[in-house]
């Protein structure tokens, strides 16, 4: 697909993250544009492809638009702008007097979510993805990528989607309607791996990684993820034991931050030590 060509100067910057920036049309409000850092030309072409994938399933996200690339070089994507959306973090951090109300809506959504069957032949498996990582990770030894991989393939496989980065800054809501954002790692198994991400951001991120890029303290963090985890699994079971359960899950997205930091992070690792012992 050939990128349309654009000019920056119609549009105004709006947020960024690890990968890029955002920005808003200048004089059309309908339009946002999803802009790639400098280097990076088939991975927004591959997320809109599979963004168009995800949004055939009915799965509610932004309406795409056109793949683009500036006169710089850089390539993103244009969507439907949403006019006055907020992310759960955002929410929580300006309203903490509302984090149960925003985790239980959260909760709800990721619920739905993971309930979506999907076309497995259509997505990528969550465990390959996992291997993947593992085989290219730098840190472990052998001897624990072994251990790591047989906990991986023992995890029972589910045919339900996963968003594959469920940070609760990637999911927005507008005018009484809730959309998830940022599917670029969207794929299929079991849930444990996507709910895994929730505690990692919540509970294990220091408190200025939170801050930063959350928009709020731990303490509110920690209680957004409380909240979370009683409407997700039921108030049937405790905290230490939904928290037992999630800890290996969050453990594994270590691979991801150790491959985008190229260092190991003892902090996430400790959540793997009753599967490497």
């Amino acid at each position: 697909m050939e990128a349309i060509k654009i000019s920056l100067d119609d549009y105004i910057l709006s947020g960024g993250g690890a990968n890029g920036e955002s920005y808003d049309h200048k004089t059309d409000p309908s339009v946002m544009l999803k802009l790639y850092f400098p280097g990076k030309i088939q991975q927004p072409l591959d997320e809109m492809f599979l963004a168009r994938k995800v949004f055939d399933l009915g799965i509610p996200t932004p309406e795409l638009g056109e793949y683009v690339v500036t006169e710089d070089g850089r390539y993103g994507i244009r969507f439907k702008r949403i006019p006055n959306k907020t992310s759960y973090s955002r929410a929580t951090g300006d309203h903490p007097e509302k984090v149960k109300q925003y985790a239980e809506e959260f909760a709800q959504m990721c619920l739905q979510l993971h309930a979506t069957h999907i076309d497995i032949s259509q997505f990528e498996n969550v465990k390959n993805r996992y291997f993947s990582l593992l085989a290219d990770n730098l840190f472990f030894t052998a001897e624990e990528k072994e251990k790591l991989s047989q906990f991986i393939a023992s995890v029972p496989d589910e045919d339900t989607a996963i968003h594959g980065d469920l940070q609760f800054s990637n999911a927005i809501f507008a005018d009484g309607k809730q959309y998830f954002i940022d599917l670029g790692d969207f794929c299929y198994g079991n849930h444990l791996f996507d709910v895994g991400m929730v505690y990692l951001c919540c509970v294990l991120s220091d408190e200025a990684f939170i801050k930063e890029t959350f928009h709020m303290g731990k303490s509110t963090s920690i209680r957004f993820w409380e909240c979370f985890a009683f409407d997700y699994f039921g108030r049937e079971h405790t905290l230490k034991d939904i928290e037992a359960k999630i800890r290996p899950f969050a453990g594994l997205k270590t691979l991801i931050v150790e491959r985008d930091t190229c260092r190991p992070m003892p902090e996430f690792r400790a959540c793997l030590k009753d599967i490497l012992q």
